[in-house]
């Protein structure tokens, strides 16, 4: 392997992170979504934390022979990520700074103790006693297990004792609203800090520091499972979170080193583990702050989900599917759609049986609730499960219990590969046969998150298609080994052949003389097989356009850095109010353009560990509108920054006119097709 060829899938995740913080730091998003921006860079940080750097962690105690064989340089990506980070940190602490002064300016104040009135420190002192009863106090020499994540100041008397007192943001508003005339809040972290001395021992404090401990999220199961099913054992398994390796200490830059070398001693982490921070932590929890004023101005104008054209409005939602296929694009359009084909399904008393993967359950959703009414009528329901979705798996497998319990057929993942499909199937007695409508997306069948992704999914009776996902079905109920699909691009079996042949063909075109191109959006690209496939693609002349919105490992060579002939790869990523989480693949094949949607990123994972289902895109209309909402993110010119080799993350640069905002397009853009449609119906009746 040539690493010149290839970018460090982490480092370069890191470029991504700068995206999310570049739009924390652009003037004219409003402000309180700045703050929101500056939430998904911290939480995007921790999740990093947590899974990608405690892995290069472990790659640490490979013995350094065998990694040299493997080619595994983990100290020298650690100390670059590292130092990246650093600067990240810093710029965060700058941009947060510069948003506080624009929002005090907007009478939104966050107060310390300096800037109490009286009236504020009597309402803090009463507020103070129901929470002083969640927080817990530990001495630093018992050497206490910090949970992941969880807020803490270091404590330290003038006596020499030390102590480690929680922040229960757990339990409370992070936010505290003060009264006055102005908006004014105080961090929860604050309202602790000025009751310190009520918390501890006799004794004078000598100072106290802020601090957050991030540890390994990895659950390491046993291979051998024996007679444990693997569901149970993942939800026994996941208090090892709460103990896990550590792998970074954030704490406030403030802090003297003697603490630091008394904390380092108690907690067992080692100086690469540090990181200096500011006076805060956990600021994901500027995702709870809402709007105080009345300003509009200080958020996103409202966008309301779309009624979509045609499922809004039918009377018989079978019916509709069966005459045409039917495309919905969320969060631009309701998803009351996916959960009313699961409730017409319920009610319907000629559907006999409902299938569908699960992969992100929501903690309460109308599509759970139509499942489980779904069971309550006697249908049969198989349900499959994911039980080794990080950070979900407590709550999915509880949900897979309660559908087992109500009468669901339930499947919970297999010990080496995760069910990442978003897929359902409902099998439904007509005219003396079975006629089976299907569901395929690209993201999970959650209400609550199709409000924040861009994602696309296909309604269709089309047999071919419906027949090849009753064989993935049957393939997941380990009916078949392999599923015999027509249409459908399986992983792992069949979707990296179908794709590495359609770059090919794009190849033999392009040296024929014939006009050749891909296009393909995706959340990551990091499979070294793809890239080397794209690479001979563009050498061979085939234009090559990608919107990559996360890491990216190909290098996008400019043009004068190519040999003769050849066509440069363009990749660009756009970071704005939702984000973008479909996936489309699109091949010129000569003029006969063949398009493909579903849940696979070009990812080895997605292409060879994971059941991942996209569909062909067949119907024309379909095809036409999935392919103008790509044309649209194609030439974003407000929001797209470029993904070259130097990862610059510049803005692209706008043409004569106005600059496209793809999202706010794409909504203009189905409102307009909504409006067509509703027009033709009137004209109709």
């Amino acid at each position: 392997m040539d690493r010149k060829l290839y970018k460090h899938r982490d480092v370069n995740w890191l470029s991504f992170n700068e995206r999310v913080l570049l739009e924390a730091a652009n003037p004219s998003t409003p402000l309180l979504e700045r703050l929101k921006f500056l939430a998904i860079f911290s939480s995007n940080l921790d999740e990093f934390f947590q899974v990608r750097v405690s892995q290069l962690r472990q790659l640490k105690s490979v013995d350094k022979s065998l990694r040299k064989k493997l080619v595994l340089r983990s100290n020298k990506t650690l100390k670059k990520i590292l130092g990246i980070v650093d600067e990240q940190q810093q710029r965060f602490g700058s941009i947060m700074e510069e948003i506080f002064d624009e929002l005090a300016k907007e009478h939104i104040r966050f107060l310390t103790d300096e800037g109490l009135n009286p009236d504020q420190k009597q309402f803090l002192d009463t507020f103070f006693k129901g929470v002083s009863e969640n927080c817990n106090v530990f001495k630093a020499e018992e050497k206490p297990k910090l949970e992941d994540g969880g807020l803490y100041f270091f404590v330290a008397q003038t006596n020499g004792e030390c102590y480690f007192v929680s922040i229960p943001s757990n339990t409370h508003e992070r936010f505290v609203k003060l009264p006055g005339d102005d908006h004014s809040f105080m961090f929860l972290d604050d309202v602790v800090k000025l009751n310190l001395d009520k918390l501890l021992p006799v004794g004078t404090i000598e100072a106290s520091y802020s601090l957050k401990l991030s540890r390994d999220a990895e659950l390491y199961l046993e291979d051998d499972f024996g007679d444990t099913p693997l569901a149970d054992q993942i939800y026994d398994a996941l208090d090892q979170r709460k103990s896990g390796q550590p792998t970074r200490l954030l704490y406030d830059v403030k802090m003297p080193e003697a603490f630091l070398t008394i904390i380092r001693e108690v907690l067992d982490i080692g100086v690469i583990d540090l990181f200096p921070g500011g006076r805060y932590h956990n600021l994901s929890d500027f995702f709870s702050l809402k709007n105080p004023t009345d300003n509009p101005n200080l958020v996103y104008k409202p966008q309301q989900p779309l009624p979509h054209p045609v499922l809004s409005q039918t009377q018989d939602i079978f019916s509709s599917i069966k005459e045409k296929d039917q495309l919905v694009h969320f969060p631009y359009q309701s998803f009351d759609v996916v959960e009313q084909f699961i409730a017409a399904a319920a009610k319907d008393d000629q559907v006999l049986h409902i299938k569908i993967t699960l992969y992100r359950i929501a903690k309460s959703s109308v599509l759970t609730d139509a499942l489980l009414l779904v069971l309550k009528k006697g249908k049969k329901v198989t349900i499959f499960v994911e039980a080794k979705a990080r950070f979900d798996e407590k709550n999915n497998i509880e949900w897979g219990k309660v559908f087992q319990d109500n009468g669901a057929q339930v499947y919970f993942s297999v010990p080496n590969i995760k069910v990442h499909s978003k897929i359902a199937l409902v099998e439904r007695i007509e005219n003396d046969s079975i006629q089976k409508y299907a569901y395929i997306g690209t993201g999970n069948f959650n209400a609550t998150t199709s409000r924040i992704y861009c994602d696309h999914g296909l309604f269709t009776a089309h047999n071919q298609i419906t027949d090849d996902l009753y064989q993935v079905f049957s393939t997941l109920k380990r009916r078949l080994i392999i599923p015999k699909v027509k249409r459908l691009l399986v992983s792992p079996f069949n979707t990296r052949n179908v794709f590495l042949k359609s770059i090919e063909t794009e190849i033999k075109n392009s040296k024929a003389g014939l006009p050749a191109k891909i296009t393909a959006k995706m959340n990551s690209l990091e499979d070294q097989t793809m890239i080397d496939a794209l690479y001979r693609a563009s050498e061979a002349g085939v234009q090559v356009r990608l919107i990559v919105r996360g890491f990216c490992c190909l290098i996008a060579k400019p043009i004068e850095e190519l040999p003769p002939g050849s066509s440069p790869i363009i990749i660009t990523s756009i970071v704005d109010r939702y984000l973008e989480h479909g996936r489309i693949y699109l091949f010129h094949d000569n003029g006969d353009e063949k398009m493909y949607i579903g849940s696979a990123d070009w990812m080895t994972r997605n292409l060879d560990r994971r059941i991942e289902v996209l569909t062909p895109v067949l119907d024309t209309d379909v095809f036409s509108e999935l392919k103008d909402i790509l044309e649209l993110q194609l030439n974003d010119t407000a929001k797209a920054r470029v993904q070259d080799a130097k990862d610059s993350n510049t803005l692209v640069s706008p043409e004569e006119g106005n600059p496209i905002r793809s999202q706010y397009a794409i909504y203009e853009y189905l409102k307009q097709k909504r409006n067509a449609n509703y027009r033709a119906v009137s004209v109709d009746k």
